[in-house]
C-alpha cells in the first residue's frame, strides 16, 4: 500500500466503524438512554440521513478547494460530532449528533476517490480505490466486533470516543502523508447539478436506495434478533458481527469480478435476487443458530458485492460531475440505511417479533429488483430508438 493512501484507508475504517457498530450495541444504547429498541433504531436513520444530505451538499460547496484540505475538514467534523455522540446526555441530543456525524461520511468517500485516483500509479487506479474502501471492510472485520465487545462490556459511550480518536489520527495522517493536490477548475454548482436531469441517474439512485434498504432492515436489528429469537448470548454477538464483516470483505471483491464479467445492471439484478432469497431465509430460519451464522456471512457478502456494480452504474450516468456522482453512491446506500432502519422498526412497534423486520427487508430488496428490471427495459427501448 502506498503511504499516501494510508490516511484514506484509515478514514474509511473510522467511517465504517461508526456506521455499523451501532447495530451491534443498539440494546446497550437503548438501555443507557432509557428508550425502546425501535427508538434507538431511529439513531441509525438519523446518521444515514446525515450522509444523504452531506454527500452532495458538502462536495458541491467545497469543490473549489484543494482536495487534501477538504478531507481534513471532513475528518475534523467527523471527530467532533462522534465525540458529541459519546457525551450526549439524552435521546434528542444523540439524534442530532448522529445526524451531524453522518454529514462528512459520503463526502469523504467522494473526494477521497478522486484523491486516490490522482495518487495512483499508472494503470492502478482501481487498486487505489480498492485500498480506500479496504478500510471500510476491515472496520467490519475488526472495528465493529471490537466496538461491540467494548459496548457490551464497558460502555457504549467509549465506542464513540474510540471512533473520534480514529478521526483525529486520520487528520494528522492526511497532513503528513497526503501530498498537496491542486483543485480542479470547475464549471459551477448549477453545472454540476445538471446530472440530475437524467432519468437513468434517478433510477440508479432508486435501485441503490430501495434495494440496499433490505440489507439495512436486517442489519439494523441483528443484535436483538440474535439474542431474542436465535438465543445467542450477548457476549457472542461480536463473533457474529465478525462473520458479517468477513462476508463483506469477500463480497466486495466478488462483486467487482461479477461487474467485470457482465453489465453492471445485470449484476445488480442477480445480486438483489440473491439478497431477497437470503433475507427470506433469515426470517424463516431465525431460530436456528447454525443457519443464522451461515446467513450472517452470506448476507454481508451479498450486500457489499452490490457496491462495485452500483458505483460503476452511478458514475456512468454522471459524467459531467464525476466527484458529485462518486458521492451519490454513499448517499444512495444511506437512504437505504435510513429506510431499512425505519421501515424495519415498524413491525416491532406493532408488537411483532424481532424476526419480523426480515419480511420488510426482503420486500425492499425485491423492490430494487423491479426497479433494475424497469431500467433494463428502458435501456433496451432507448437502444432500439437510437438504431
Amino acid at each position: 500500500m502506498k503511504k499516501s493512501l494510508v490516511p484514506l484507508a484509515l478514514g474509511g475504517f473510522g467511517i465504517g466503524m461508526t456506521e455499523f457498530v451501532i447495530m451491534g450495541i443498539l440494546p446497550d444504547i437503548a438501555g443507557g438512554l432509557q428508550i425502546s429498541i425501535p427508538q434507538a433504531g431511529h439513531l441509525i436513520t438519523a446518521y444515514a440521513l446525515g450522509v444523504v444530505v452531506g454527500a452532495p451538499t458538502l462536495v458541491s460547496l467545497m469543490a473549489h478547494r484543494p482536495p487534501r484540505s477538504v478531507l481534513v475538514w471532513f475528518m475534523l467534523m467527523f471527530t467532533v460530532f462522534n465525540a458529541m455522540s459519546a457525551f450526549s446526555p439524552n435521546y434528542e441530543l444523540m439524534m442530532l449528533s448522529r445526524f451531524m456525524a453522518g454529514l462528512p461520511h459520503g463526502a469523504f468517500f467522494g473526494v477521497g476517490a478522486v484523491v486516490a485516483a490522482r495518487l495512483a500509479d499508472e494503470g492502478k487506479v482501481a487498486a487505489a480505490l480498492a485500498t480506500m474502501f479496504t478500510g471500510l471492510t476491515v472496520a467490519n472485520v475488526i472495528g465493529v466486533p471490537a466496538g461491540t465487545w467494548l459496548g457490551h462490556n464497558m460502555s457504549w459511550r467509549a465506542v464513540f470516543l474510540v471512533v473520534a480518536a480514529i478521526g483525529l489520527v486520520t487528520v494528522f495522517a492526511l497532513h503528513r502523508l497526503v501530498p498537496p493536490i491542486a483543485a480542479k477548475a470547475r464549471t459551477g454548482l448549477m453545472q454540476d447539478l445538471r446530472i440530475f436531469r437524467h432519468r437513468a441517474l434517478w433510477l440508479a439512485l432508486g435501485i441503490t436506495s430501495i434495494g440496499t434498504g433490505g440489507f439495512f432492515a436486517f442489519f439494523s436489528y441483528i443484535a436483538p434478533l440474535l439474542t431474542d429469537v436465535t438465543h445467542i448470548a450477548p457476549a457472542r454477538i461480536p463473533m457474529v458481527m465478525t462473520l458479517v464483516g468477513i462476508g463483506m470483505t469477500v463480497g466486495v471483491h466478488l462483486g467487482g469480478r461479477l461487474a467485470d464479467r457482465v453489465a453492471p445492471l445485470q449484476a445488480i439484478v442477480i445480486l438483489l435476487l440473491s439478497m431477497t432469497t437470503l433475507l427470506l431465509c433469515n426470517g424463516l430460519f431465525a431460530a436456528s443458530e447454525p443457519a443464522m451464522l451461515l446467513l450472517a456471512f452470506a448476507t454481508g457478502a451479498n450486500a457489499l458485492a452490490l457496491g462495485p456494480p452500483i458505483q460503476v452504474l452511478l458514475i456512468a450516468h454522471s459524467r459531467e460531475a464525476e466527484m458529485l456522482g462518486s458521492s451519490l453512491g454513499q448517499s444512495g446506500f444511506n437512504i437505504g440505511n435510513a429506510l431499512g432502519a425505519f421501515l424495519g422498526g415498524i413491525p416491532l412497534t406493532l408488537g411483532y417479533s424481532y424476526a419480523s423486520p426480515q419480511w420488510v427487508a426482503a420486500a425492499l430488496a425485491f423492490s430494487g429488483v423491479l426497479l433494475a428490471l424497469a431500467m433494463l427495459a428502458q435501456g433496451r427501448v432507448a437502444a432500439r430508438a437510437a438504431a
